[in-house]
């Protein structure tokens, strides 16, 4: 096929960021081991409820080699995380030589051209908290002090950061779906009071972040989901006060935002509606009355009235002293559609079938196009929040396929996704969002290399592949054979230079 001219100009805006994202117990090594730091997850690890995370990658050590992929890529940016359970192993003992490596790594980006974003929170808090740690009332604070001892060490050296990751799918996966420590199911009200006080420590810490560095970019990135109170629910808190909301309003409001999500995304499957209906009926702040439940005027009241259990996420978004306490939204981006993720028990899934009911990482839909529509109906959303003076960008802070890897077998999908077509493929959505207007300022693909995903070394997200049978011996193609450091390098200078044809299908 032949080449398409160049265009006048590059599709990017100026600044655009090219990247990719980790997270420190996900690739670091050398945690929950005799005589090692140890975060939530220890006891699930020595129990055996879980595969032993032992050397992840390894990039505690090699850190060096491993942003030296990165930067070969093409990459301007790098996300990695600080592991809370390093730097405060036991309560009140600060290890000052952790700091000292994370300064290093730090540095070690810079002089590669890479800009660090850092993640503070990544599913991860030292075991002497207990797993149980964001149900209790002084978690904001108690988050804030270690958020004050980091910055006065590191603040100097980033200028990015996250608070948390995917907060209110952490809480989901704590209390509702049991795949996280504590492990718990449908703790309906352990969830939403979990999630509550982890944004009211993003709002702490925000504050803390711009004293320490005023020209910090601070924002939390959310896990795309089409169920409103699954994430965008808590966006929405975030940006009430600055979108003009009084706080007696509040309810009213986001009982219009989740009609205007709904609206800004794909018609729902009857399973999705199903989904949508059951989680608006047991949402803290304007409740909807399940099927033939009739809401009192007191009821109806009393569920437009967010001081329950989301009181801590509240008080704190109108008792701060930013009136928006989010300077981009960061999204994460996957299968978002919550219907997708129910199976039949028995059900195809690669290297054999599954019993449970719901879908493995590697079967997860590939929908690019949602990419695009899940970027416009973010920010359309998000438009009262606005000024001249505070615009607000979108970045996709993560976004990546899964493949299975089991005793050094690799798996091809079963719908025959690559990691190659699937960069092209979402970068392509990118592009069509920003030839629509959209503010979408940054893309990083999750993840650098293959890491520990969770419990377990079976799924592999990774441009680079691990072999773990030697080591963690970080390979030059990914786990299923393709050159996905290549395709992304490809499409990385081609967009700088304005060449869209890179988003085309090889011959």
């Amino acid at each position: 096929m032949p080449r398409r001219a160049k265009p006048d100009r590059p599709p990017l805006p100026d600044g655009f960021r090219f990247g990719v994202a980790t997270s420190a117990f996900q690739i670091e090594g050398g945690l929950n081991g005799p005589g090692e730091p140890a975060n939530n997850w220890v006891c699930w690890e020595r129990e055996g409820r879980v595969e032993l995370s032992g050397i992840a990658v390894d990039f505690w050590n090699r850190y060096e080699e491993q942003l030296d992929l990165a930067a070969a890529l093409g990459c301007d940016t790098f996300r990695l995380g600080l592991e809370w359970a390093r730097i405060e192993p036991e309560e009140g003992a600060i290890d000052e030589t952790a700091l000292d490596r994370y300064a290093q790594i730090l540095d070690a980006c810079v002089e590669r051209g890479l800009e660090p974003l850092i993640t503070l929170h990544h599913f991860t808090h030292p075991a002497w908290l207990g797993v149980d740690f964001w149900l209790a009332p002084e978690s904001p604070e108690r988050f804030a002090a270690w958020v004050e001892r980091v910055l006065t060490r590191l603040a100097d050296r980033c200028r990015l950061w996250i608070t948390f990751n995917e907060p209110a799918i952490l809480a989901q996966c704590c209390y509702v779906f049991g795949v996280q420590p504590p492990g718990r199911r449908f703790a309906w009200k352990e969830m939403f009071t979990s999630a509550g006080h982890m944004f009211a420590a993003h709002v702490r810490a925000y504050g803390l972040i711009h004293e320490s560095r005023p020209d910090a970019i601070v924002h939390t990135n959310a896990s795309e989901a089409s169920i409103y109170e699954f994430d965008r629910l808590f966006t929405d808190l975030l940006l009430a006060r600055s979108s003009g909301v009084p706080r007696d309003d509040l309810g009213a409001w986001i009982a219009e935002k989740r009609e205007a999500w709904y609206g800004a995304i794909a018609p729902a499957r009857v399973i999705e509606r199903f989904m949508r209906r059951n989680a608006a009926a047991i949402a803290p702040i304007a409740r909807l009355p399940r099927r033939r439940e009739s809401l009192s005027p007191r009821a109806r009241r009393e569920s437009d009235d967010p001081e329950g259990v989301l009181r801590p996420a509240v008080e704190a978004v109108y008792s701060s002293s930013w009136d928006r306490t989010l300077d981009v939204l960061g999204i994460d981006y996957y299968d978002p559609v919550a219907g997708n993720h129910m199976r039949l028990p028995g059900h195809r899934t690669a290297g054999g079938r599954a019993w449970q009911p719901n879908s493995d990482l590697w079967d997860d839909v590939v929908y690019p196009a949602g990419l695009t529509e899940y970027s416009r109906a973010n920010l359309a959303l998000s438009k009262e929040a606005l000024t001249d003076e505070r615009p607000l960008e979108l970045w996709v802070v993560e976004n990546g396929l899964c493949n299975r890897m089991r005793n050094g077998h690799g798996y091809e999908r079963i719908d025959g996704w690559d990691r190659p077509r699937y960069l092209r493929e979402n970068l392509a959505a990118v592009i069509a969002g920003l030839d629509e207007g959209l503010r979408i300022g940054a893309y990083l693909h999750w993840s650098l290399t293959d890491n520990y995903e969770w419990g377990s070394y079976q799924p592999r997200f990774g441009i680079h592949g691990v072999d773990r049978e030697r080591g963690a011996k970080i390979l030059a193609a990914d786990s299923m054979g393709r050159d996905s450091a290549g395709a992304y390098r490809r499409l990385i200078d081609g967009l700088r230079s304005g060449d869209r044809s890179v988003l085309e299908a090889p011959d």
